[in-house]
């Protein structure tokens, strides 16, 4: 062989390992106040790509628009409902009914919202049987201690409720016939945002966009300051103080309660002030009780909208978000890919909750045990802490 000639030699080859084949149930939601679903069809595919199996059950992504064919295109198993339940994983953002709850594999994780569990602890019960580990999306933290979940609910929430506000205030048949934000020689509504958090920043910041007047009350003056500070002088900031309150509620077209430091309700003396027509949201909760003596309309439901919102009855809105199911499926989708990731990265859901302290904090039962101090007090038990169980298993 000639000097020059080359000789082949063995050269590495990267090589992709895939995770443990977890399965990923999406059964549908049967609850008629909870429309968003958490995973698109693109988000599917990635998660697929990664080495999870997907279950669905059949038409559970039905609210959202989105096809039986588009998630098998992804990858997606569409499956009955009890095959969906008996996922490693099971994606449920609602309440489950005990019958679900005991179609669950034992030692199964729930991924659900922490109110969907702390408001029946009938369930909770259930999830102790069957060694359920539940944990609460929205009180998940990243490493920064944010709150990923929750703060993109919230901020659709915000900008939700101002633009169904605008269509409401828009529509001759069930509103006023106005413009949100009038035109040149017509002055602009008022929209009158308590809270400064971020459903209270995205409504503000919608609001603005639109051409309204916008005011902000908040007893929390370092959070009002950033707020203001973000938003910029278009924003009239004040504390929570009566008498400012009610000459707002005078002038207001828009109310819209956002979660504050302690909570906070129009009680009826001040509902009676409010314009004829003025459209209230309670961003605050998922019953209403921002406006005690209002009628909840819930807008997961599209029929619940009444005929006139100008007539004498007051009427409140809850569950702003569920109104645009597929904007909140996209961007739940977002941080699900992000959550996933992590738990593979970890190998496990058990090492996950050992590695990231963000999910400990979030998790309402494990094994048997409740481990959230909340959970505890919502069904009358005794909590325990979750890091004792981490570091004995």
């Amino acid at each position: 062989m000639h000097k020059s000639a080359s000789t082949p030699q063995e050269q590495p080859q990267e090589t992709l390992s895939s995770p443990r084949g977890f399965t990923i149930g999406l059964p549908a939601c049967d609850n008629p106040s909870e429309r968003r679903f958490p995973i698109t069809p693109e988000a599917a595919a990635a998660l697929t790509e990664r080495g999870f199996r997907i279950k669905m059950q059949e038409n559970a992504a039905v609210h959202i628009n989105y096809t039986d064919n588009q998630y098998l295109r992804a990858g997606v198993s569409v499956t009955t409902r009890e095959e969906a339940l008996r996922c490693d994983i099971v994606i449920h953002l609602a309440s489950p009914d005990i019958s679900d709850v005991r179609h669950l594999r034992k030692g199964a994780m729930l991924l659900t919202l922490m109110r969907s569990v702390n408001q029946r602890p009938e369930i909770v019960q259930e999830l102790l049987k069957r060694h359920i580990i539940t944990i609460a999306i929205d009180l998940i933290e990243d490493s920064r201690g944010c709150t990923p979940f929750a703060d993109i609910l919230a901020e659709i929430d915000g900008r939700a409720s101002i633009a169904i506000a605008s269509s409401l205030l828009a529509d001759s048949t069930r509103g006023k016939g106005i413009l949100l934000g009038g035109v040149a020689g017509i002055i602009p509504c008022e929209t009158l945002i308590i809270g400064s958090g971020i459903a209270a920043c995205a409504a503000a910041r919608s609001s603005m966009g639109l051409g309204a007047t916008v005011r902000m009350y908040d007893n929390d003056v370092y959070s009002l300051r950033r707020a203001s500070q973000e938003l910029g002088p278009w924003v009239i900031s004040s504390t929570l103080h009566p008498h400012t309150v009610e000459n707002a509620l005078r002038s207001a077209d828009v109310v819209v309660v956002t979660p504050t430091r302690e909570p906070f309700s129009v009680e009826r003396e001040l509902i009676t002030v409010m314009k004829r027509g003025a459209i209230a949201f309670d961003l605050a909760s998922d019953c209403g009780s921002a406006f005690p003596s209002m009628r909840s309309v819930d807008l997961a439901d599209a029929t619940a909208l009444p005929a006139s919102a100008t007539s004498p009855e007051r009427l409140c809105f809850i569950n702003a978000g569920c109104a645009v199911a597929r904007t909140a499926a996209m961007a739940l989708s977002n941080t699900f890919l992000t959550l996933m990731s992590s738990i593979v990265t970890c190998e496990g859901v058990n090492n996950a909750l050992k590695l990231l302290p963000g999910m400990q904090k979030a998790t309402l039962t494990f094994f048997g045990r409740i481990v959230n101090p909340k959970t505890a007090k919502a069904t009358g038990m005794r909590n325990v802490d979750i890091s004792i169980y981490l570091t004995l298993s």
